[in-house]
């Protein structure tokens, strides 16, 4: 199989042998909707693979190109992308009002167009239709956590993780707030992940619960595996952004597949995962206090917290795992009579 990218770093097979096409460097925004949509558009056509498999809704004009060069095209919607443009402030407030249309408008011509999408969300799948649309929950890959470190809780540094996007919406100053006001108790944060606007760094470097901060930067997936074998529990203490609420947060699933306990936002789709399987704490994440509030209790409990942390993990390998998810995506590439394993077309059988 071949993994299209357009990143500038040329061509690579990845490890798991996956064959990676650069096509062309990185480009700003409406470059990269136009001239490297052209270049990714020409590239896919010229290799004519059997099926296009994409994510990007920038694509979906290139995408509906090739469903009439007479390529099979998947749309993956990993996100309610209107919803995610009306709430990103880092767009101005004009495009916020002006764009969500827009992306629905994009989204709904170019389903006609396509052979199948993928949603990860019952919302996001209700926008689609019904009779092309399949629900792949992005649940983690067991098998690229090691498994949980044989360290008790009451013998680990006194560290709760956050690791992913660092942006104020996923409330790094919330989560700050938090580990500053729980010092009685020795909290840190341990923080990995990247800051995708650089004042949002700055303010954060700023706050007084930055001393409060271990900041790993950037990390693989074994330093991320690493890391939550070190630590107490790990936070997905996200604000209440619409968006947000009604997603999957991975995170989740990963601290829970890492057999740590979650400090989690109260959300109602999040709330039915952390109950059903007893493995966190559910808090306001407007307030900071009660977040601190759970982290001293995990601090103080280090063997109820040790068990929540095991009941997560046991919940994700009889339950929530990619490996199980995988069959439908699996499922879905057989009925379109594609093998899974290569992404050829399956030839047909002739009459005997």
């Amino acid at each position: 199989m071949q993994l299209y990218v357009q990143d500038g770093l040329g061509p690579e097979t990845d490890t798991a042998g996956f064959e990676i096409v650069d096509t062309g460097p990185r480009l700003r925004r409406f470059l990269r909707m136009t001239s490297g949509g052209w270049r990714m558009f020409r590239a896919v056509l010229r290799a004519r693979p059997a099926i296009a498999h994409f994510h990007d809704p920038e694509l979906l004009p290139w995408a509906i190109l090739l469903r009439l060069y007479g390529v099979m095209v998947v749309y993956d919607v990993h996100e309610d992308y209107p919803e995610a443009v009306a709430e990103n402030y880092r767009l101005p407030r004009a495009a916020r009002v002006l764009l969500p249309p827009a992306v629905g408008f994009v989204e709904w011509v170019g389903a006609a167009f396509m052979s199948a999408i993928v949603a990860v969300t019952p919302r996001i799948a209700s926008r689609f239709p019904q009779s092309k649309t399949v629900m792949v929950r992005n649940w983690p890959k067991v098998s690229e956590f090691h498994t949980p470190a044989d360290r008790p809780m009451r013998d680990r540094p006194r560290e709760v993780a956050y690791i992913g996007t660092i942006t104020l919406n996923r409330n790094i100053l919330g989560m700050m707030d938090a580990v500053e006001a729980a010092r009685d108790c020795g909290a840190v944060l341990r923080l990995a992940g990247h800051f995708t606007v650089a004042m949002d760094e700055v303010r954060a470097r700023a706050h007084p619960g930055w001393s409060r901060v271990h900041f790993d930067g950037w990390v693989s997936r074994e330093g991320v595996a690493d890391i939550l074998n070190s630590v107490r529990a790990g936070l997905v203490v996200l604000k209440p952004v619409e968006h947000e609420m009604l997603t999957y947060p991975i995170k989740l699933f990963e601290y829970m597949a890492a057999g740590v306990p979650v400090i989690s936002s109260d959300f109602p789709l999040w709330r039915e995962f952390v109950n059903e399987a007893d493995c966190g704490i559910l808090v306001n994440p407007a307030n900071p206090e009660e977040i601190a509030d759970a982290i001293r209790w995990i601090i103080a409990n280090p063997d109820e917290a040790q068990a929540m942390g095991e009941r997560g993990r046991r919940a994700i390998l009889e339950k929530y795992n990619w490996e199980q998810e995988a069959q439908i995506l699996h499922q879905l590439y057989e009925r379109l009579g594609v093998d899974h394993q290569d992404g050829r077309r399956k030839p047909h059988r002739q009459a005997s």
